[in-house]
């Protein structure tokens, strides 16, 4: 099957599950024996780096040298990567930790407050340690700013903010507890990060006491850069979007299908595990009060009621794996597409404003009158139709 996905002998998917399979989608990262693959996926001449620019050394602020080279393939990339448990805490020096979630009951709101524990031996901050309270929105406050002052890096993704009401309690022990692991799970991504957490918001976030006087910084400057970039691209259609960017595209859309088909199945599971651990709950009990009735029976009854028991056991830990381990990793899959999808549309955003430019120069070059020429001076030449002067 090629990388465009016209190939014959597709295997047949389930309805719901979208047209392809995910198997037999092409890897973004990873590279073709077929010379069409191969040729789909190769970068766009508009990307490939000046030769200056390649052989330029490049480093991190921390003065990491970085490795501009692509990886051959996703088993490479995956290799290249390192899971958080196994970094090395000898070659750390930013340590963050989230715990010790407070209720706050105001006039206006109740909310959540956790506190937010810094300690470090980097030069860029004034003391060792810091300690601050935060709420959840002063975290999105956080992955907003990075995600506008880093619009190529995927940002970690937060847990989600909004709850179904009457389904799940947001101030109950249990719901607290798993957002305060995931926010800690959030800020310890970004201080591993060799970018990152060199980020001037995150270190306001780790530092400042008060973060409503940042917050309120930016504020008018924000809201007109997003109208600007929503005027100039709101209506406009890219005219080539690169075959990479698209079949990532691609690949991303299928991923999040197949993800969410995944996870509406395990959440029925789940459901049907805990209404039959219900029912079984109400059996043990009823052979064990037979067991009493019928001394005769007494045995066997005890050991069915036993039975029910150790199952009770066996699928109250299954439901608690699937609840704990398995679905929040599930979404974070998602919740990671999801913030990949949103660099893509940021990419999308400046190539449309980028090309909508390069018509309005071309527009206003066809409109020039024929016998009008450019004036020149000793400075250069200005040009009568875009008002500009080049050397």
């Amino acid at each position: 099957m090629s990388a465009g996905g016209g190939g014959l002998g597709t295997p047949r998917a389930l309805p719901s599950s979208g047209p392809r399979a995910l198997r037999d989608m092409p890897h973004p990262l990873a590279a073709s024996s077929s010379e069409e693959a191969a040729s789909e996926l190769t970068p766009s001449p508009d990307l490939l780096l000046p030769r200056s620019f390649a052989d330029k050394d490049l480093s991190l602020p921390n003065g990491t040298p970085v490795d501009t080279s692509s990886p051959a393939s996703s088993s490479s990339l995956l290799n290249r990567l390192q899971l958080d448990d196994d970094l090395d805490g000898e070659t750390r020096d930013l340590f963050v930790t989230v715990d010790d979630p407070k209720k706050h009951i105001c006039t206006m709101e109740t909310y959540i407050t956790y506190r937010v524990t810094t300690k470090t031996t980097r030069a860029e901050f004034d003391l060792p340690e810091y300690s601050v309270r935060r709420r959840y929105q002063d975290f999105d406050w956080l992955r907003n700013k990075l995600e506008e002052s880093q619009p190529t890096h995927l940002i970690p993704p937060l847990p989600e903010k909004f709850v179904m009401k009457g389904v799940v309690d947001r101030f109950s022990e249990e719901f607290v507890e798993t957002r305060r692991k995931a926010l800690d799970k959030f800020l310890k991504r970004i201080a591993d990060h060799p970018v990152l957490s060199f980020n001037e918001h995150f270190n306001v976030f780790l530092t400042a006491k008060d973060l409503n006087v940042y917050k309120k910084q930016g504020m008018a400057l924000l809201s007109k850069m997003g109208e600007s970039v929503k005027y100039v691209t709101g209506a406009y259609k890219l005219r080539s979007r690169p075959l990479e960017f698209a079949a990532i595209g691609d690949y991303l859309d299928t991923f999040v299908l197949k993800l969410g088909t995944i996870d509406r199945i395990a959440q029925r599971i789940i459901k049907e595990e805990l209404e039959y651990l219900l029912e079984l709950r109400e059996y043990g009990p009823v052979y064990s009060t037979w067991g009493g009735l019928e001394m005769e029976l007494a045995e066997p009854l005890e050991g069915v009621s036993a039975c029910i028991g150790n199952c009770c056991t066996a699928l109250e830990e299954l439901s608690d794996d699937m609840t704990e381990d398995f679905l929040p990793v599930l979404r974070e899959y998602i919740l990671y597409s999801e913030s990949m999808k949103n660099v893509l549309k940021k990419r999308d955003q400046v190539q449309a404003e980028y090309e909508a430019k390069l018509e309005a120069v071309a527009l206003k070059k066809e409109d020039r009158p024929k016998g009008e020429k450019c004036v020149y001076s000793p400075y250069g030449f200005r040009d009568p139709c875009l008002n500009l002067w080049a050397a």
